[in-house]
């Protein structure tokens, strides 16, 4: 497959914080053709840590695509208030899929599977509040 570095780089901002999106694509028609299809969608595209995976990144995303024995793994960084956007993207490329987004603690936030989302927590933890009012978004803002 061909890369692409059309699409606009990962925000900065991002670069600041630790992986908080995790997630797999269950039986995906494998990372180059998923990654084509982020290609298509405007995303830039790269080779990823191993010889068959691919990262993936847009101004408030950056995910590695990697294939695994019969699914293929996601995880990276994603802007909060933007991963339900992740899903939906993921929801018109016609896969199943299943995310999940942490805090900078380790503490799940919210997860999606198959299109179905869930908030376990009423309000952004303390380390996502101060991210969050590093933003201009406020630092009482719920995430779910």
């Amino acid at each position: 497959m061909d890369t692409s570095d059309e699409g606009q780089p990962l925000d900065p901002i991002w670069l600041e914080i630790n992986n908080n999106v995790c997630g797999g694509l269950a039986g995906a028609p494998g990372a180059s053709l998923v990654a084509e299809r982020f290609i298509g969608a405007g995303w830039s595209s790269r080779s990823g840590s191993s010889w068959e995976s691919y990262e993936v990144e847009t101004s408030w995303c950056r995910i590695e695509v990697d294939p695994t024995d019969g699914d293929t793994l996601l995880n990276g960084v994603v802007d909060p208030q933007r991963f339900e956007d992740l899903a939906a993207l993921l929801t018109r490329f016609g896969l199943r899929f299943s995310l999940e987004l942490y805090d900078d603690e380790g503490e799940l936030l919210r997860e999606i599977a198959d299109g179905y989302s869930s908030a376990p927590h009423d309000a952004a933890p303390r380390s996502l509040s101060r991210l969050l009012a590093l933003l201009g978004l406020g630092s009482t803002r719920a995430v779910g």
